[in-house]
């Protein structure tokens, strides 16, 4: 088959393809979000979903795998949050076909609202967990992966990280190999969780991964053993995993490493040994002391490691040089006499994008807006400053809930959430609204796609996640089903009329939705000429309180980029004097 450079995503999913995965069900999370999408181009041989949140993608891949088929659902860490609940119980059930569920962590918050640890969840629900160095480890420990599911019967846990995900590196790829289903055979003591039956395979549970880790030594992955020790100068002994990993080579390339690929449950004697071979031990982990607390308590002597490192944001070879007193190469910039200080750049929605102008009119009415997840949330940010809160998904109306009942009926405060994420976690807390008789105000964004981690498709988009054509739900006549009287849609480029709209909303005494419907601009194709600032300009600024990155100031007044502008015209509606126009033909 050859070699070929592939994303670590890239390479998780060629080694899901290799194994014989037949079913795959995810939600989209940066950084996560490019395995499913390279599974969904492979072919008829892979039923490939989005699903609308991580919990129903996990149920959905855990009936398959009691189909008897490889099942695979993938997710960011605050995902599996979501999906904690049959993740669980799932731990105890086993499989009866290979079950993996691939978690990215984003340490240092690239994309994220926190940087948790998800080795903490596959510890807590007695999983394996398995952690690749490289892409080529990505494919290799997927493979084995779904083997040790099956041969243990477990799910098994895949951690990632932004820097695993979104590297690139050599793979060797090879064939797929077909799985036969495995037959489905009735058995309520193992798959129905009941108190009684649960006790039981809480035993179970614990024997498997007791034997997972005497075993470690003999599981390969790729051809290697998945957990290895390095031996060259034994003064100095790391204990590490993942990226990290080559970090410690780079930065330290004449230390012994014990290279973990199994992170959970760890092979305790197996660094007890190491530790008996080196004359200072280290241990060497992003994120919080997983590997060093448990080593500590098995009473293994440990001279080094959050003492030495910090448990907040992202690792580099740089920073482990500097620990252990060793010269760091500069960098040509670092090298150079004169540093240039570069200028702030914060992010700012897209030119075009359908939620200006929902921001603009928020702003300008000093509204109180509780915020959620996507990329509506930089809305926070100047110019528009117009978000006040952002928690989790789906967050935001339950939040509103809360506020209200806190201070009485506030008539100048909403709950602003995209189409994806109401799906994903909306739903119920405006049920809950209805049912306990609110009275705020609900602001769904339906930009017609999943915009945040890359315009994925979503049960509103009316396509699948290959792209065909899907049924489409009518966000309307769902909100009324939920028990929602007053609901209004408004393209939120007609300020003026989404301003009434707001207005007249949000002083009823009753709970209303408004729907802003205009798709995303990264997702239409557009003709329209860009605009320019003419003569009748009065430098009022009013157009860039809109936060386009099309309009700048030029010589003290506001001036359109015609390069970056998209014609979208939300300028033009909002310029009080009429001193924006298209640009006419020939100028």
């Amino acid at each position: 088959m050859g070699k070929k450079i592939m994303l670590g995503n890239e390479a998780f999913a060629r080694g899901a393809w290799e194994a014989g995965v037949r079913v795959v069900s995810s939600y989209p999370g940066t950084p996560s979000t490019e395995v499913t999408e390279t599974l969904a181009k492979c072919g008829d041989e892979i039923h490939v979903e989005w699903s609308p949140n991580e919990k129903v993608g996990v149920e959905v891949a855990f009936g398959a795998c009691l189909g008897g088929a490889r099942a695979l659902s993938t997710m960011k860490h605050v995902g599996l949050n979501v999906a904690a609940d049959p993740f669980y119980t799932a731990a105890y059930n086993g499989v009866n076909g290979g079950l993996v569920l691939l978690v990215a962590d984003d340490n240092g918050c690239h994309s994220s609202q926190n940087e948790q640890d998800s080795r903490f969840h596959g510890r807590a629900a007695g999983v394996p967990v398995l952690e690749p160095s490289d892409p080529q480890e990505c494919k290799d420990f997927m493979i084995a992966a779904y083997d040790l599911s099956e041969k243990y019967d477990t799910v098994i846990l895949m951690r990632s990280s932004t820097r695993i995900s979104h590297s690139r590196g050599i793979v060797e790829e090879g064939e797929r190999v077909e799985k036969e289903v495995i037959p489905y055979e009735k058995n309520f003591r193992k798959y129905v969780s009941m108190p009684a039956m649960a006790r039981r395979l809480h035993i179970e549970q614990e024997k498997r991964l007791n034997q997972i880790a005497a075993d470690a030594k003999a599981i390969q992955a790729g051809g290697q053993p998945i957990n290895r020790v390095e031996f060259k100068d034994k003064k100095i002994g790391i204990v590490t995993s993942g990226i990290c990993y080559q970090y410690v080579k780079e930065a330290l390339p004449e230390a012994s490493v014990f290279k973990m690929g199994i992170t959970n449950p760890m092979p305790l004697a197996d660094i007890a040994a190491f530790a008996s071979e080196v004359e200072k031990l280290y241990v060497i982990e992003e994120g919080l002391p997983f590997f060093e607390e448990q080593i500590r308590a098995a009473g293994i002597a440990v001279h080094g490691g959050k003492d030495m490192f910090t448990i907040q944001g992202e690792y580099s070879a740089n920073m482990i040089r500097e620990a252990f007193g060793v010269d760091a190469p500069k960098t040509a910039l670092e090298s150079a006499d004169e540093i240039p200080d570069a200028p702030g750049r914060p992010p700012l929605l897209c030119a075009g994008c359908p939620h200006k102008g929902l921001f603009y009119v928020l702003s300008k009415l000093k509204t109180t807006v509780m915020g959620d997840i996507g990329c509506y949330t930089l809305a926070a940010l100047a110019p528009a400053n117009a978000i006040d809160t952002c928690l989790c998904m789906g967050g935001s109306i339950g939040m509103e809930h809360g506020f209200e009942k806190a201070i009485g009926n506030s008539k100048n405060l909403v709950a602003v959430l995209g189409d994806s994420t109401f799906l994903h976690s909306g739903m119920t807390g405006l049920l809950n609204m209805v049912y306990n008789e609110a009275t705020g105000t609900v602001i769904i964004l339906d930009n017609r796609i999943t915009g945040m981690t890359g315009h994925q498709e979503n049960p509103g988009s009316g396509k699948n996640a290959k792209g065909e054509m899907a049924p489409a739900v009518n966000f309307e006549e769902l909100v009324k089903a939920l028990g929602v009287k007053n609901v209004t849609v408004v393209d939120p480029f007609e300020v003026k009329k989404l301003e009434e709209i707001i207005r007249t909303e949000t002083e009823r005494d009753e709970l209303s939705v408004i729907i802003t419907r205009r798709p995303c601009i990264m997702t239409i194709k557009t003709d329209d000429p860009p605009n320019v600032i003419t003569d009748k300009c009065r430098n009022c600024r009013q157009c860039m309180k809109v936060g386009c990155p099309a309009i700048e100031m030029k010589d003290g007044k506001p001036f359109i980029v015609n390069t970056s502008c998209v014609g979208c015209g939300l300028c033009t509606r909002v310029c009080p004097f009429d001193a924006i126009e298209a640009v006419k033909e020939g100028r």
